[in-house]
This record gives C-alpha cells, structure tokens and sequence, in this order.
C-alpha cells in the first residue's frame, strides 16, 4: 500500500491526495516550475551592490527604497504582490503588519538592462537560490530583492519565547522558492549547515535567515539571552 510522502499515512490505490494533510500523491505531484536563471554580480566590500543584469521581459520585484540605479529601459512600477484581489489585499495587510510599505516595486527590462539594488546601511549582500517550494525565514528587514518566481509572505514566530526575547519581535519574512533571493544585513555572514538533531548556539539578535526546517526558540543562559536553533541550515550576522 502507498504512503503519503509528506505524513507517512497509508494512501488507497487510486488516491490522488493524502486526506490527512492534502499532498498530493506522488504520481499526481505538480511539475517543479522552471525559472530563467538571474545574472548577476555583487560588488563592494561593506557597502555592497547587487548588480543584476535583465534579459528581455525579465522581472524582479523590490523593497521600496532598495533600487540605486537603473538603465533607461528598465521599466519599473509599485503595486501589491499576489494574483488576486483576494491575495493582494491579504498581502497588504500582512505588510502593514511588518511596518512595510503596502507595495512592492517591480523592475522589467523592454531588451536587455541594468539596475543595481543595495541596503539603506552598510553590510552584506547574501544570495539564496530557492529551489520549487523550499522556504526560508528572514529577519523582517533583511528582504531586499528577488525573482518574481518567489513568494513573499509573513510569518509569526512560532514559540512565545522567541517572539518575546528575540530582540526581532513575532514577525518574521517567509520567502519560498523557486527562484532567487536576495537578503542584507550589517556586518558578516556566517553560515551553518546543521546535521538532523543537531543544536546551535546563537546570541540573540545575530540571526538573520535560516531554512523553514530549523526549529528554534530562546532560553536564559548566565543572564544572557541565547537563541537555539534545530533543525538542518541556518545563518546568522557578526
């Protein structure tokens, strides 16, 4: 008998989605959703630019106030994300949530075109290449551009304690692939790649992304507030 890939529960012969929480079944599993690579240079040392390099009717969207420059053929416009109204307006909202603009800037370049993207403050430029429905989380201010394959979302801390002692608050930025993301954040990143179960040790308000998988929370260690972090990948700043 089949298994849901997702759960483990049993699948019947003929099902096409797992009842107990919807996947679909391996055979009726949506084809991973192709994305034209992004080309691409990051240059400086403290004060880094992305330079991004657009194909004909290529697309990537913004944070408000992160473009620096662009060439004349790079049309670009403000409007909420999302396909729907529905979508668009539940966006908005979750933006307002953050202290955001209720709008994204989008950039599409009419031939072949240039704009350049960068931090409002000195730090590092750090790329993520999303594969099809893999997810990372952000410090809330650290998003700065991507492909317009990548959906942006928010997402709520999921223990108290974390939300509370964090130094970052509840909210966090949820980016889920296919597609490139592009993050800063003051200082240097360090990057880690945690086996199953293993647990990392990171002062409070040093992290800046990490993989959807790693669980994490806070605990008093000595009267200072450490972050632990579980799971498979993470990053955090100096």
């Amino acid at each position: 008998m089949p298994f849901c890939v997702k759960c483990g529960a049993k699948l019947g012969d003929q099902a096409r989605f797992c009842v107990s929480c919807g996947n679909p079944a391996a055979g009726d599993a949506p084809p991973a959703q192709a994305v034209e690579p992004l080309e691409y240079e990051i240059q400086g040392d403290n004060l880094q630019v992305a330079r991004v390099y657009l194909k004909p009717d290529q697309e990537v969207y913004a944070e408000a106030g992160k473009m620096v420059y662009k060439t004349a053929n790079v049309n670009w416009e403000t409007r909420m994300s999302g396909a729907s109204l529905g979508e668009k307006l539940l966006g908005a909202l979750r933006r307002t949530i953050t202290g955001e603009s209720l709008f994204l800037t989008y950039f599409r370049a009419d031939g072949a075109g240039e704009v350049g993207f960068a931090g409002s403050y000195p730090g590092k430029i750090q790329l993520f290449d999303l594969a099809d429905g893999q997810s990372i989380l952000t410090q809330r201010d650290a998003f700065l551009f991507a492909q317009t394959s990548v959906q942006f979302n928010v997402a709520f801390v999921k223990k108290l304690g974390a939300g509370f002692f964090g130094g970052e608050g509840f909210i966090l930025e949820k980016l889920t692939g296919p597609g490139a993301v592009f993050i800063h954040a003051g200082g240097d990143f360090v990057e880690f790649q945690l086996a199953e179960g293993e647990v990392l040790h990171v002062d409070a308000g040093n992290i800046v992304a990490f993989d959807e998988s790693v669980d994490y929370d806070i605990e008093p260690v000595g009267g200072i507030k450490t972050a632990l972090l579980e799971g498979k990948a993470c990053s955090w700043r100096e």
